[in-house]
């Protein structure tokens, strides 16, 4: 079958070229919205947790819609996994409404 398919599928495609679209005054004013989204979500479990470590990073490329946390506070002590990422996700309801994703690294200290 596999034959079958090489032989239907192009060994090499056109490459069409493309301009850029965006300005850099534009990609500027498009990496707003994602620090923004960063420092919201980072004030937010400061103010919770005072973690000892917080490191917030927007991993959907810049469109805001996927983030990985990792965490470490005492707030964790002596709670499972699930309820430490459940605290996480109760403070951050409101922005994980309009999320695609979220990452949850929890370190209990």
């Amino acid at each position: 079958m596999l034959s079958l398919l090489a032989r239907r599928l192009p060994l090499t495609r056109p490459a069409a070229a493309r301009a850029f679209a965006a300005t850099p005054a534009t990609l500027n004013a498009a990496a707003d919205p994602q620090l923004q989204g960063e420092e919201l979500i980072v004030a937010k479990l400061t103010d919770k947790f005072q973690p000892s470590q917080l490191k917030v990073q927007d991993v959907s490329g810049g469109c805001g819609s996927f983030y990985a946390i990792t965490i470490a506070s005492e707030a964790f002590k002596g709670l499972s996994i699930v309820k430490q990422h459940k605290l996480v996700t109760e403070t951050l309801k409101k922005e994980i409404e309009g999320i695609h994703g979220l990452q949850i690294k929890t370190i209990a200290q």
